[in-house]
């Protein structure tokens, strides 16, 4: 969503602030500024995560890019616009990775990849849905503010939310782990179970020098594990925001370009789910024949006449075919990545 953001009010903070000739290039710095702070807030949050919980870090993270997101809209010079999306970058991304790793800890192995792909389908509707918002509302501040202040309502409803008992029962808290389980086996209907749980052995110290992102070091499993598959998260990302932030330079209109990139996306999440609980493609078959259609797609882009090719193999049709099958590539990333660590680095 915050893509789509950088996508539709580019030509309206032109406008705003006069960025033109020798200051045109400013137009597109504060996206990649915001890009710049997502790197720093995944890098950052997962590690706070880590040692500190899930919960107080996500919930940190959230209200931090609530203030920061209203700062974007009110901001009175470009400066101070520019470098509050560089901080809405680290918080954004920070907070929805320790979000995505919160919701996969509350349920059992066996429902990750359910709840791995409605948690990425929120990415899809909220680029949806900005598009529409952005037709409606053309004043740039004013959606920047409409667009960020759902974030207060999820906010309030976040602090109902139990720390993860996984994350519990790997610092040693067994008593809280059980206390958690013991709410969700409420919330569903089992208010007669029991939770005990044995003590854990593998407990983290929080002096233990191996735990952490030096155990990616550390061990030379999880060492090629992580080079491979922050090889292939590069390639999503590159190809995913690459996409989503080239709608608004595809032909047609603006809005429905935007809204489209989104809404394509939403088929990816069942047609990924039924591949990877299949044998005979599991996660990482099915990650690479999405990657390779997505990165066909993309090439054949590069071929095609502008206003030729017919419908079917148009640049439009072809770029929401390559936003399908990375976004699918991408959820199953996602998933698989949650499950090849352990809680302490995940």
């Amino acid at each position: 969503m915050f893509a789509a953001l950088s996508s539709v009010a580019e030509e309206r903070q032109e406008i705003n602030w006069y960025l033109i000739r020798n200051e045109a290039y400013k137009v597109n710095l504060a996206a990649s500024l915001y890009f710049a702070g997502l790197l720093i807030g995944n890098i950052l949050f997962g590690q706070l995560s880590d040692k500190l919980g899930r919960k107080p870090v996500y919930l940190t993270g959230l209200f931090l890019d609530v203030i920061f997101g209203y700062v974007s809209a009110f901001a009175p010079n470009y400066d101070i616009f520019a470098m509050s999306r560089f901080f809405v970058g680290i918080t954004n991304g920070g907070m929805s990775l320790v979000s995505f790793v919160l919701t996969q800890e509350y349920v059992g192995k066996s429902f990750w990849a359910l709840t791995g792909s409605l948690t990425n389908l929120t990415f899809a509707v909220g680029i949806a849905i900005y598009a529409l918002l952005g037709y409606y509302i053309r004043e740039w501040r004013f959606l920047a503010f409409v667009s960020n202040s759902p974030g207060l309502f999820f906010l309030l409803l976040s602090f109902m939310l139990p720390e993860s008992p996984r994350w519990l029962y790997s610092q040693g808290k067994t008593t809280e782990a059980e206390n958690v389980l013991q709410y969700i086996a409420l919330g569903n209907g089992k208010e007669r179970l029991s939770v005990k749980l044995k003590q854990c052995t593998g407990a983290v110290k929080k002096d233990d020098s191996a735990s952490g992102v030096r155990s990616l070091i550390k061990h030379p499993v999880l060492r090629w594990r992580t080079v491979i598959l922050m090889y292939i998260w590069y390639v999503c990302s590159l190809v995913y925001y690459g996409l989503t932030l080239n709608a608004g330079e595809l032909g047609g209109n603006l809005y429905l370009n935007v809204a489209l990139s989104g809404l394509v996306e939403v088929p990816a999440f069942p047609l990924c789910m039924f591949f990877i609980e299949k044998s005979w493609s599991g996660r990482r078959k099915s990650t690479t024949a999405f990657l390779i259609f997505s990165g066909l797609a993309c090439i054949f882009t590069m071929f095609l006449p502008e206003n030729r090719g017919g419908f079917l193999f148009s640049p439009n049709i072809l770029a929401l075919y390559g936003k399908l099958t990375v976004s699918a590539a991408f959820n199953i990333v996602y998933i698989y990545t949650s499950e090849l660590y352990p809680t302490v680095v995940r």
